[in-house]
């Protein structure tokens, strides 16, 4: 079991960073938790071997829907590393116009990776839905029985009955701040159980005035979230480390 006694960034993509080991080094300085998220599989070594010297941070292997046109072909050294770790992320499917084009070959990488996950057991994923919200929920239903690994849905901007859905198939969610500034967003995410939810950043992707956020930065969707749930910051903070601890305990 990982200590957890800061904050969770259950979303990060701490090597594309300028400065990306000081980065990792300051997150794990801080205690912060953080799942360093990457879009390729050939990010994954390096990612892993900076993550291995480090409390806090985990490196997770991923394979980004937007890079699937392109480079369907490196499935191969994703299986290759796959059995090297319990994490996985960034992986799904993103039916925006611009990645549309590719949706039959995303579903057929997702399908592949979540079955490898199921075969496995023990796996934590942290998947990416942007307007596929459906058809990634059908295939977690699919291809990722509830006893055989952990979903953990990234930046969800499902529906009130399809964050139901999800929590039925038995996933997590990961906030960041700015789910919590739309009216639908934050509708969402006050109908899904405290015990489900996780904090993420989403870095660099996403700022704090002019900077990139960091992992220390999750401390935004701590307060968004106690003033959602009316509670203190302590009790989130609490809550938060209690959900992670489930997870990382469950096979």
């Amino acid at each position: 079991m990982i200590e957890t006694h800061g904050l969770v960034d259950f979303h990060c993509h701490l090597d594309l960073y300028q400065n990306y080991i000081e980065e990792i080094r300051n997150a794990d300085e801080a205690g912060v938790f953080t799942l360093a998220v990457t879009t390729t599989p050939r990010a994954w070594p390096h990612n892993n071997e900076l993550a291995q010297k480090t409390k806090y941070v985990r490196a997770a292997l991923g394979f980004h829907p937007h890079l699937v046109a392109t480079d369907e072909q490196e499935l191969e050294i994703w299986d290759k590393y796959f059995p090297l770790t319990r994490y996985i992320g960034e992986v799904g499917l993103d039916a925006s116009p611009k990645y549309y084009s590719s949706f039959e070959a995303q579903k057929r990488v997702f399908r592949h990776i979540l079955s490898r996950c199921a075969e496995s057991g023990d796996k934590i994923i942290s998947v990416h839905s942007t307007r596929a919200t459906k058809q990634v929920l059908d295939h977690i239903e699919l291809y990722m029985p509830i006893n055989r690994g952990k979903v953990v849905l990234h930046w969800f901007t499902g529906s009130k009955s399809e964050a139901k859905r999800a929590v039925e198939l038995g996933c997590y969610f990961s906030i960041n701040r700015e789910m919590l500034q739309k009216e639908n967003s934050i509708k969402m995410v006050e109908s899904i159980p405290i015990d489900k939810l996780l904090t993420e950043t989403d870095g660099p992707f996403t700022t704090r005035g002019e900077r990139p956020m960091r992992p220390t930065d999750a401390i935004l969707a701590v307060k968004a979230l106690k003033h959602l749930h009316g509670v203190s910051e302590e009790n989130v903070l609490t809550q938060i480390k209690n959900n992670l601890r489930s997870l990382l305990s469950q096979g």
